[in-house]
């Protein structure tokens, strides 16, 4: 229960981004970025430093070191695989949707709003998927890699949110939506908990953390530092990237 209300509460973030479609002239560019920034360096470092090393270790327990590590790397690529595939499938177009003033009524606007709440529901399960088990293992990493997700879901809610209200001029239709794609990420750990439940043995646990840790690396090159750096006008996506992960750095020392 904690594991899963961990994973609702990072979910929820979406519907905090469609907030900016009440103030969208109080968007900060750089803050965004630097958040943007923050979030993949705190995603990569626990990935990389915690969650690929319990891949390991689940996975030795059965092979043994070396074969241990071989399986973990395995997995690790195997879940970058993943979601390139899930991007080829369906291209997540957050990245490519303004808050610049548009038309409302404007019916290409409607689709471009369905699609992108159809696509970031789609990549909302594996995050779900992630924060749940992550905390499910281990609260101390599953909740630090919950926030980096949920900093990560705050553009998305408003890259559903502003396709939304200026084709129909309802902030309740923009709400409704995003809440609809956020709920994706509890569905995705409550439907992958309910597949995997029966079979949670070190092999399994070795299989989801090492493809957890890829995916959430994959997540962070190909999403999030570029979307930082459009937004960027200085070094904001550096600071931001060394301070997530000296954050989660440190979040993890005082925690051991």
């Amino acid at each position: 229960m904690v594991a899963f209300a961990v994973c609702v509460g990072a979910a929820l973030a979406t519907v905090i981004g469609s907030a900016t479609i009440i103030r969208a002239k109080a968007n900060n560019p750089k803050l965004l970025a630097f958040g943007l920034a923050f979030a993949a360096g705190a995603m990569v470092y626990v990935s990389l430093v915690e969650i690929f090393g319990k891949s390991v270790i689940a996975f030795s327990a059965i092979h043994g070191d070396v074969g241990g590590y071989k399986m973990a790397t395995l997995a690790f690529f195997g879940g970058m695989l993943l979601l390139v595939g899930l991007d080829r499938l369906v291209p997540n177009p957050h990245g490519e949707i303004s808050t610049a003033d548009t038309p409302r009524g404007d019916s290409v606007l409607k689709r471009t709003g369905l699609l992108a709440a159809l696509a970031i529901t789609a990549h909302n399960i594996p995050e779900g998927m992630a924060s749940f088990f992550a905390t499910l293992d281990d609260p101390v990493v599953g909740a630090p890699l919950a926030i980096a997700i949920a900093v990560h879901n705050i553009p998305e809610g408003v890259s559903i949110a502003i396709p939304v209200y200026y084709a129909t001029g309802s902030r309740k239709k923009a709400l409704i939506a995003v809440g609809i794609s956020a709920m994706a990420e509890p569905l995705g750990a409550a439907v992958g908990y309910g597949l995997l439940a029966p079979f949670l043995t070190q092999a399994v646990f070795g299989t989801v953390f090492g493809a957890i840790a890829g995916a959430m690396v994959f997540l962070s090159m190909d999403e999030l530092l570029p979307a930082a750096k459009r937004y960027s006008s200085g070094h904001e996506t550096a600071y931001g990237l060394v301070l997530g992960m000296a954050t989660l750095a440190l979040s993890l020392v005082l925690f051991k």
